[in-house]
């Protein structure tokens, strides 16, 4: 027995030795690690460690948050707007889906084109080749309609490579929206009006008035739906006397397509977009008997107009002397954000070759937000140079530096940028 029980044991040990090695290794080679998933690196890999930090933070669903205020006002116009026989919401809300996609779901199932801009390098955080950061709630719209939903709203983070500015962040926070109606329901009971074209059931080209599979009527009478859901949305947002006006556009996962543009503060302000979506991609979901509507909204962009927050860093921020202002506050109040106070810029050029192969701003800027955090509060391109005789090209970028919650010292500025520059070189850059 007892030479029976030290086998057991080495064996026990033996198992228990195998499974540390192999974590290791595990985490040696799948080293993009996000909600304890792990990830293989490979030559799309260009997320950064302090995006990461972002993931999982879910500020807008935060009690008195001032995202979380306006997604609440979003969901409570649903709520009341659209409801069944027995007075019950029919609007499902989705707001803690993965940020972690596949190129698929944000790309492919939302017909964007193999070599449309929005899938580069430069525009999107990749952690390989099949998986990315969301680049939009939209890429949830495919596989919530496979499950057999007709009314959602899709709430949550979405990251994009982007400058460096007072309204631009790499992670901000939308509401996208879904309605499907079949021909009973848009026609009531005249039996002679279709949503498709006869014989035309197939082909989804046309142009901006509509799709060809759709009938004129079909199309006209979800056109009238939606934007009086989205002008109802927004006097319920800015005030029943806001000025709002339709733009046409263009997007690959509508068509017709539209932006809202509301008048605050004496301009005109794009606060949305939407469209009928393209029966392509409902009929890839397995629904062919019925035509949609959809739009997107910024959380950030409404909040920022509504309480004139004036910096888009301040959505993060720990300060009691911002986040008190919203405690405890109804979601239909008027709230006015006090700066508690406002700290000096500092301002540093940099100068350099840029590294040899593929390189755009949104590269240094992810290097330089990556070190130095949200004490960046600007960062412009404002020389570029091409030698004339090596081909080589410099660029040289204004860093206005400034604290949320102190004074920065000259010296703690140059400790930061020193270590931009370094990094710079160790990239393949060259400081000038």
């Amino acid at each position: 027995m007892l030479k029976l029980s030290n086998t057991l044991l080495i064996q026990q040990w033996t198992i228990q030795i195998n499974r540390r090695f192999l974590s290791k290794v595990e985490l040696k080679t799948n080293d993009v690690v996000l909600l304890n998933q792990n990830y293989l690196r490979d030559e799309y890999t260009n997320i950064t460690e302090k995006v990461c930090g972002y993931i999982g933070k879910n500020i807008y669903l935060k009690d008195y948050h001032p995202l979380s205020l306006v997604r609440q006002r979003i969901v409570n116009y649903f709520y009341n707007t659209y409801v069944n026989r027995r007075g019950n919401p029919i609007f499902s809300i989705h707001d803690n889906l993965s940020p972690v996609v596949n190129v698929n779901q944000n790309f492919d199932s939302l017909l964007i084109p193999k070599n449309h801009r929005s899938r580069s390098k430069s525009d999107c955080y990749y952690i390989n080749k099949i998986y990315m950061l969301r680049a939009h709630m939209t890429a949830h719209q495919s596989e919530l309609i496979q499950s057999g939903l007709n009314n959602f709203l899709i709430i949550g983070d979405v990251y994009r490579r982007d400058e460096i500015d007072s309204t631009h962040y790499p992670v901000f926070h939308q509401v996208d929206a879904v309605r499907l109606r079949c021909r009973e329901e848009i026609f009531l009971k005249n039996e002679n009006l279709n949503i498709f074209e006869e014989g035309n059931n197939t082909s989804f080209t046309g142009n901006q008035e509509k799709q060809a599979c759709h009938t004129l009527e079909a199309v006209k009478l979800v056109e009238y739906e939606l934007k009086e859901t989205l002008f109802a949305l927004a006097k319920q947002l800015f005030g029943k006397n806001v000025k709002c006006r339709w733009v046409d556009t263009t997007f690959p996962f509508t068509q017709p397509s539209w932006e809202l543009e509301v008048f605050h503060n004496d301009q005109w302000i794009e606060v949305l977009g939407c469209g009928i979506m393209q029966q392509a991609i409902l009929n890839n979901g397995g629904v062919t008997d019925k035509i949609g509507w959809a739009f997107g909204i910024g959380l950030e962009r409404i909040a920022m107009c509504l309480y004139k927050i004036p910096d888009i860093r301040l959505f993060w921020s720990t300060d009691s002397g911002f986040l008190n202002q919203f405690k405890n506050k109804n979601v239909d109040d008027s709230i006015i954000y006090t700066p508690v106070s406002q700290y000096p810029q500092c301002k540093n050029d940099l100068s350099f070759w840029i590294p040899p192969g593929e390189f755009s701003s949104n590269d240094f800027y992810d290097l330089a937000r990556n070190i130095g955090g949200d004490l960046i509060e600007q960062i412009e391109l404002i020389d570029e140079f091409t030698h004339k005789k090596t081909g080589k090209i410099s660029h040289c970028y204004r860093i206005t530096y400034r604290h949320m919650e102190k004074t920065l010292t000259q010296e703690e500025v140059n400790a930061v940028h020193k270590d931009i520059a370094n990094k710079v070189e160790e990239i393949g850059g060259t400081v000038r």
